[in-house]
């Protein structure tokens, strides 16, 4: 007898626990309508059986496998890690097992990985592509046959939505900064063509257009990515004739090469540069000084977005697509001061 002869079936398990088969169904897959004794009995039967889920075959009776995929651009990035972590604890408990994908921002990777999803017949999937403007990853989402989450991109798909509002954020912290005399602020964005960056940059300009005054163009920096090493383009603002007096980071990796260039010229944060990050990693927390900061509360959004995708995927919801914003909000913390008398320097005026 061969070993798949050999594998413990349902029927097994239910004999041997004394319950129907719907029970062990239940059980199997994780139902809350199992009260605790057959749900022990259930599990006590499986173990003394050695049985094993044939994902397979479930597949092919239930139409569902039980699993969802998870496209981001770059799981080192620690925004998508923490939201990535929220995730799996979310479908884990509903009985789903997340699968990850990385594109790196690379078009033809996820054109391939939403192939994938859809042709291994995922429950559904959430989706953060770097592309959002390229028609054929748009047409590629477009094709998806299963539910789908898009999070925190502007792509105009017949899908659920969960997005971060940057502009609020980001418009409270420079209009701080301002407030504080700052007129020569730096701000450091990846060059990737992608919502967060697109509203950031918009937050940032609509503040200095709520003061009648017009950004330095020249501290506007473009990083080729997020995980770029931008020690090197900062230390070049701070030694220009007139540096910044201010800085908006991207967090963790380009935040820790600002702060690094800023201490490599004998500067002090915030008494001759402030510094404030657009997330919030744990270190700019504990920085000395703290480091303030624009945050997004991850297990929310994480929390929303698994909520909206579980929903489509049980036939609780039918309809239109759905559209949820995510707020964000300025931290103030200590690395963030009035600018010096010596510092404060004209700036051009709007119309």
């Amino acid at each position: 007898m061969n070993e798949r002869q050999k594998r413990a079936s349902t029927k097994d398990v239910a004999k041997l626990a004394g319950v129907s088969l719907g029970s062990v169904s239940r059980v199997i897959n994780k139902f809350d309508n199992v009260t605790p004794e057959v749900r022990e009995k259930v599990e006590r039967a499986m173990a003394a059986l050695d049985y094993r889920l044939n994902h397979a075959a479930k597949t092919l009776r239930s139409r569902s496998s039980r699993t969802v995929g998870c496209m981001l651009t770059d799981i080192t990035n620690p925004l998508y890690a923490n939201l990535f972590r929220v995730f799996e604890d979310k479908f884990r408990e509903a009985g789903y097992l997340v699968l990850l994908a990385n594109s790196m921002n690379k078009g033809a990777w996820e054109i391939e990985i939403l192939e994938m999803f859809r042709s291994r017949g995922m429950d559904g999937v959430l989706l953060a592509p770097s592309n959002e403007r390229n028609p054929q990853v748009i047409a590629a989402v477009n094709q998806l046959d299963i539910p789908a989450v898009i999070v925190d991109r502007d792509i105009s798909v017949q899908q659920d939505q969960v997005r971060f509002d940057h502009v609020r954020g980001i418009r409270e912290a420079a209009s701080a900064l301002i407030a504080q005399g700052h007129r020569r602020i730096a701000i450091i964005l990846s060059g990737v063509e992608s919502r967060p960056m697109r509203r950031r940059l918009e937050g940032f300009r609509a503040a200095f257009a709520a003061h009648g005054i017009l950004p330095v163009e020249e501290l506007v920096v473009r990083l080729p990515s997020s995980t770029e090493n931008a020690f090197a383009r900062v230390d070049a603002l701070l030694r220009s004739d007139q540096p910044p007096t201010a800085i908006f980071s991207l967090g963790t990796n380009v935040l820790g090469d600002v702060l690094s260039a800023i201490a490599a010229r004998g500067l002090r944060v915030p008494q001759d540069v402030s510094v404030v990050s657009m997330g919030d990693p744990e270190f700019a927390r504990s920085h000395v000084p703290a480091i303030a900061t624009v945050s997004i509360d991850i297990d929310f959004a994480a929390s929303e977005s698994a909520r909206l995708l579980l929903e489509r995927m049980e036939g609780r919801v039918q309809g239109k697509p759905r559209r949820v914003l995510i707020a964000t909000q300025f931290v103030p913390r200590d690395s963030c001061a009035e600018v010096p008398p010596s510092k404060t320097r004209k700036v051009s005026k709007t119309r």
